[in-house]
């Protein structure tokens, strides 16, 4: 990770086991109680606040429960939880043995990007070694009654995956799919059973949260979007990389901070997130304003927005899934318009309907693949107009 002026990186500071050795003499309540008063909301993009996953699945009627690690990376410009998971792997771990502690379950699984195979050997010698010290298996760290283990499961590649009940869906051996909701995971989930599933960051923060207490992660951030964060920096900067930031940092000072002051325009949250023009970069990086899973990718005055969107666009006409309608052909649609748009072919009124389509696309799709993937053709459309009229007819 990147070396910050916002103070030293966190997990740096975490001894391997601290977190779990305090847990261990916390009722499953008290642990909830400590997420909830840290307000930590997920980090992988939604924001769902990650004590009520946790209650919910607690209170789930079941003698089963999972808890699963979702490190399916799949956001194009985020790489944060490949690092954690190279440098910072036991944290993870602790932090689904504490959420096993909460909830009640026995049996934790990292779903593990199809891309991330060479980190396999890595995590499972990690894996034996937490087993021969007691950090898993049975009655962990002496905790009576508590018996919990962890294993992996590799993904292949699907985006789509990177949605909870498509993930779920894998897991099981079908097709990476999103399931209709409700039930929720956390009623019915891995094999119909109780499941939380969580971002490797969010359960990192959950280790570091048990470690130094939900005072500390409360009082950084703001009222809404509280704690530290970590960013995928990448694009036109002098300094890329993954940086912990506070949460409710401006884009401009995000931008001062990695080298990339003279940024033309900034997409908060991946191929999925908003493009942010230069006019904006006083907009703070926060839930309340614009969230994100931690990509943020700086382009330069020279770039052309338009190939921006057919990046983009491409991408999402490759990995939508195709159960839905709206998903499936508007995607292909919206490319075609791009495309349209960068032979001047393309008039103001059917760039309007595109629009419009977009917007439809957001409201009637079935999973966050197809309610996110308009917002960067729509955003760049909207920020960057100029560029836009000076290619249609």
């Amino acid at each position: 990770m990147q070396n910050s002026t916002y103070g030293n990186l966190t997990f740096s500071t975490v001894k391997p086991g601290e977190a779990l050795a305090k847990a261990k003499n916390m009722k499953p309540v008290d642990i909830i109680a400590a997420m909830s008063d840290s307000g930590m909301k997920g980090r992988g993009g939604a924001g769902f606040p990650t004590s009520i996953k946790w209650n919910l699945a607690a209170a789930a009627k079941g003698d089963e429960k999972f808890v699963v690690c979702n490190a399916d990376e799949g956001e194009p410009g985020t790489f944060k939880d490949r690092v954690i998971l190279t440098d910072y792997p036991e944290l993870v771990f602790e932090g689904m043995t504490i959420a096993a502690m909460a909830i009640g379950a026995k049996v934790g699984i990292v779903y593990l990007r199809g891309e991330y195979a060479y980190l396999t050997k890595q995590l499972e010698d990690l894996l034996a070694k937490c087993r021969e010290e007691n950090l898993l298996g049975k009655n962990v760290l002496g905790k009576q009654g508590f018996d919990f283990d962890i294993e992996i499961r590799m993904g292949s590649g699907a985006y789509v995956c990177g949605e909870e009940t498509a993930l779920i869906e894998s897991l099981e051996g079908q097709r990476g799919e999103p399931r209709n909701r409700p039930p929720f995971p956390v009623d019915t989930g891995f094999m119909g059973r109780p499941t939380i599933v969580n971002n490797v960051e969010t359960l990192a923060w959950a280790s570091c949260i048990i470690a130094k207490g939900p005072e500390w992660f409360n009082a950084i951030g703001t009222e809404k979007s509280k704690g530290p964060k970590l960013f995928s920096i990448s694009g036109d900067c002098e300094k890329p990389g993954v940086y912990e930031l506070p949460m409710g940092i401006t884009i401009a000072e995000l931008l001062a901070e990695v080298g990339g002051a003279n940024a033309k325009a900034v997409q908060i949250g991946g191929a999925s997130g908003q493009c942010v023009p230069k006019t904006q970069f006083d907009r703070q990086i926060a839930f309340e304003d614009i969230a994100t899973g931690g990509s943020v990718i700086v382009f330069g005055p020279e770039r052309d927005m338009l190939t921006v969107a057919h990046n983009f666009m491409e991408f999402f006409v490759e990995e939508s899934c195709g159960q839905c309608t709206p998903c499936r052909e508007g995607n292909a649609k919206l490319l075609e318009g791009v495309n349209m748009l960068r032979e001047g072919k393309c008039s103001m009124s059917y760039l309007k309907e595109l629009c419009a389509l977009g917007e439809t696309m957001q409201l009637a799709s079935k999973c966050g693949l197809g309610q996110s993937s308009p917002n960067a053709f729509l955003s760049i459309v909207s920020n960057f107009e100029q560029e836009m009229m000076g290619r249609t007819n």
